[in-house]
């Protein structure tokens, strides 16, 4: 099972996150592209850290919203989010390169990743920007997304995440963060969801609905606080679990 983390979310002289000890813990990174957080400096930093503890580095493209951190949805037209898209994906793998790493998958971030769930549009335009840089890049994204869909049938590798401290709804989609249940903050609840998903396959919905989900990859958010100390403790629940972490990339 991979285990996944959004970083490099720090913005000149504001600090998100313990990235440093979160990469000691995740095999997989979705470093922020500057669009949404994260800025020329940071980017370089984080590809290079993730590079020095064979964290693989994925591509945490966003909305143009500094502002609201990318989470709030925005309307665009194709060409828009096509230009935006292949520019974070560019702008990325150019701090990568330059420290001997590469970009291995690319994975949305905040309203982008959930917009793309429904809206075929712009899970057609995230799509072929991702196809026009890197016809065989992997993609991560929500099961049964447009955007996996879309990717598959577009011929890119495809995996399924999975979040361990976010609320689901019955049909499988994330609680929205404005709504009570969007994150779970207890620690224990929170590796027996990530031990539930790797061994079964399912999670409890806010309502008690069981929900199958069958995750490549689970994700634990860096913004939140005590992230490090919850990545630590759900790595070590899944390992005496008898998961193995492994990079799905």
């Amino acid at each position: 099972m991979d285990l996944n983390a959004d970083l490099g979310e720090s913005f000149g002289s504001w600090t998100m996150g313990d990235d440093a000890s979160i990469l000691r813990i995740v095999s997989s990174a979705n470093v922020a592209c500057g669009f949404h957080a994260g800025d020329p400096v940071t980017m370089l930093d984080s590809c290079r850290a993730a590079f020095e503890l064979d964290v693989r580095v994925g591509a945490h493209v966003g909305y143009r919203d500094l502002h609201g951190f990318g989470r709030r949805s925005m309307d665009m037209s194709f060409d828009e989010l096509f230009g935006d898209v292949l520019y974070q994906l560019g702008a990325l793998d150019g701090m990568a390169h330059a420290v001997g790493a590469s970009v291995d998958y690319v994975k949305p971030h905040g309203a982008l990743y959930n917009r793309i769930v429904n809206d075929a549009e712009q899970a057609e335009a995230v799509v072929a920007a991702i196809h026009a840089y890197d016809p065989g890049l992997p993609v991560l994204g929500l099961p049964h997304s447009a955007f996996l869909r879309l990717a598959g049938e577009t011929g890119h590798p495809v995996f399924r995440e999975a979040f361990v401290d976010r609320g689901y709804l019955p049909d499988g989609t994330l609680v929205p963060r404005s709504q009570e249940g969007a994150v779970v903050h207890d620690v224990g609840a929170v590796v027996e969801r990530a031990v539930r998903f790797a061994l079964r396959g399912e999670v409890l919905a806010v309502d008690g609905t069981v929900v199958g989900v069958k995750p490549d990859s689970l994700c634990i958010h860096g913004d939140t606080p005590g992230a490090v100390e919850l990545a630590a403790a759900v790595r070590a629940g899944l390992e005496e679990a008898g998961v193995e972490i492994e990079s799905f990339a």
